[in-house]
């Protein structure tokens, strides 16, 4: 097996030998090539990321409204609690109190025209959490793509530098793996950004 290997490296330097020029210029050719798909694999991870962060403070900022909510909420349950235990003068000013402060808590519990009420901004949180998830799925991925890219490009150089063909051949087949990966989380394949993970 060894022998065979030893072979067909000697053959592919003895090709090279041969053929020079033309082989080198293939060679820088496939790195240019291979160096495209890495900025533009670069560049989209980049863009992942920065906005998968943009989607992070908006959650945060989602879910702070939401716990401001709630605790007024709380507060405004207990001014109730408490005004309902007490004994006024004018129970019907204090039952009139009551009602205005209820319907405080429902608007702040579902406010639908706004959009601002705690169960609103619950769906609205989640949907950011979600959303942001996929954003840094896609960067985790466009990174191990650049990986798989630069690998590539230096298979591709070592083939320059060697003039063996076998690691011309296995750039190659890094830059087209890159490429079906890269496409797959560009795409949103879900089967290969899971594969990626």
């Amino acid at each position: 097996m060894a022998e065979a290997v030893h072979e067909m490296a000697h053959e592919a330097t003895h090709d090279a030998a041969h053929s020079g020029k033309g082989s080198a210029k293939l060679i820088g050719l496939l790195i240019s090539v291979l160096a495209l798909f890495l900025a533009v694999s670069e560049m989209l991870g980049k863009s992942a990321q920065t906005n998968g962060l943009a989607l992070n403070i908006q959650a945060s900022d989602t879910w702070n409204f939401f716990q401001a909510k709630t605790i007024r909420q709380t507060v405004l349950r207990t001014t109730m609690d408490k005004a309902r235990t007490e004994q006024p003068a004018d129970r019907a000013a204090l039952d009139k109190q009551i009602g205005a402060w209820q319907a405080t808590v429902d608007r702040w519990e579902s406010e639908p025209s706004t959009g601002e009420g705690r169960k609103e901004l619950l769906a609205k949180a989640k949907k950011l959490e979600h959303d942001r998830d996929e954003l840094l799925s896609k960067y985790h991925a466009y990174e191990i793509v650049s990986l798989v890219l630069q690998l590539g490009i230096v298979l591709a150089s070592v083939s320059l530098l060697s003039s063996l063909a076998v690691f011309a051949f296995g750039s190659v087949a890094l830059g087209g793996v890159g490429l079906v990966l890269l496409a797959g989380a560009y795409f949103d394949i879900h089967a290969i950004t899971a594969l990626l993970h």
